[in-house]
């Protein structure tokens, strides 16, 4: 007979109470093997949403998904571990170019990555628009691949914090998704069960990130950093804006030409600087600091790291990317300065051509996507080119066409602009 039932718990934290180690470890516990209902358990998410959580309570219920699963155990490499994690934006393909650039500096990046839902795009949906690469690898060839070639972007096994992924599926129909300590030790029970050395977060904020507040990116960011220090993991945050997308493209394959421009020596300066930056704290974490990861980029080693992970993952790096069978050109409706992208309305059109999924089971378009012209900050000239739409359904250019709108703003003059930072802060 247990100790603790589903209402008292419910009860505790609605009335605004401290839930004990032994609540936390019995319902998380219970509620994975299917002993508290799916109703209890929204009921107690919502009390989590509107009561909050103390940074003992998180860590405790972050410990408590850890051990509904195994642990990974990255020990018997030759090299240190460091990993990273995004809280997801429009044209985010900074996974692609910097897992083989850490590698290449000798660190070894265990990447488990996700599919994208909504307006945010998934880094194995991208990584799957590449000729015969497969996401899912075993255990043991992760470990192999790592010690070989040193990173790995590939699916989490279904055992690592199994808890999560039934809360996740509970909490994205019940309008509990915004509790931070759900998202935080959500994020964090994963990264920590993976067993890396080191994590960099990159919490996005601004109109196309999860987190639209600053206020609320920090919360966010520091609740996940004091997870990860409690957890004995060296973790560090950046807040990084999401209000205009990053780089130039949103979509799969596209990002994935615009992920290897970038390995190249190329590409879109907020990519590299965003890539750059990332690497040097996962490196930092890792306890290497004698390595430029930038000369890495100009010397062609990072790029050699991403074919050898493309290829042991089955795939072909110089394989013709798909492409989208239908384009539908935007022109600049008048002369000026784009002084606004927003990224919500670029990543909701890229959603709408078939970029991404509205449910977890719903294919998505390997060609699909949006190319902007100019970014925020350059000068159009009416007619020219502002957006290039690519999907392989012209009927859905016009719902794609109608997100865009008021989605940008063109400025007569705009000699005053000036761009908003990238990187706004550091947490850790």
């Amino acid at each position: 007979m247990s100790k603790h039932d589903a209402v008292e718990v419910i009860h505790a934290k609605r009335d605004g109470h401290g839930l004990s180690d032994s609540q936390i470890d019995w319902v998380v516990d219970a509620y994975t093997r299917g002993d508290v209902a799916d109703e209890q358990m929204a009921a107690l998410a919502m009390a989590i949403l509107l009561r909050g959580m103390d940074r003992g309570e998180i860590s405790r219920w972050t410990q408590a998904m850890i051990a509904s699963g195994e642990r990974m155990d990255f020990s018997s490499l030759s090299r240190p571990t460091a990993d990273k994690h995004s809280t997801g934006g429009v044209g985010d393909k900074i996974t692609l170019p910097l897992a083989p650039l850490v590698a290449a500096c000798g660190v070894a990046v265990p990447q488990l990555s996700g599919r994208g839902l909504g307006h945010t795009g998934g880094t194995l949906d991208k990584l799957e628009a590449i000729p015969g690469w497969q996401a899912d690898l075993s255990n043991t060839a992760l470990l192999e691949q790592l010690e070989s070639i040193g990173a790995v972007i590939c699916a989490a096994g279904s055992e690592l914090a199994p808890a999560d992924k039934k809360l996740y599926a509970l909490r994205d129909v019940t309008g509990t998704v915004e509790a931070i300590p759900l998202i935080a030790s959500s994020i964090m029970s994963k990264k920590i069960a993976e067993g890396t050395g080191a994590l960099v977060l990159d919490v996005k904020v601004g109109t196309g990130a999860f987190m639209k507040s600053l206020a609320d990116a920090r919360e966010l960011a520091e609740t996940m950093v004091a997870l990860g220090t409690d957890a004995g993991v060296a973790t560090v945050a950046l807040l990084t804006d999401m209000s205009t997308p990053l780089g130039l493209t949103a979509g799969n394959a596209i990002e994935v030409a615009e992920s290897v421009d970038v390995l190249a020596g190329g590409g879109p300066s907020d990519v590299v600087e965003l890539t750059l930056a990332l690497a040097r704290e996962m490196l930092a974490g890792a306890g290497v600091t004698d390595v430029d990861p930038a000369d890495k980029l100009a010397d062609g080693s990072a790029m050699d790291a991403w074919k050898a992970m493309i290829r042991a993952q089955g795939g072909d790096p110089d394989a013709a990317l798909p492409q989208a069978k239908e384009s539908h050109v935007v022109a600049a409706p008048t002369s000026g300065v784009l002084t606004r992208l927003d990224a919500m309305a670029v990543g909701m059109a890229a959603w709408r051509l078939g970029a991404g999924r509205a449910r977890k089971e719903d294919p998505v378009q390997a060609g699909a996507g949006v190319v902007w012209h100019a970014r925020p900050g350059d000068t159009v000239t009416e007619g020219q080119p502002l957006f290039t739409l690519l999907t392989d359904e012209p009927g859905r250019f016009d719902r794609a066409l109608t997100s865009l709108e008021g989605g940008y703003d063109i400025a007569e003059g705009g000699s005053d602009f000036t761009a908003d930072p990238l990187i706004i802060d550091r947490v850790g």
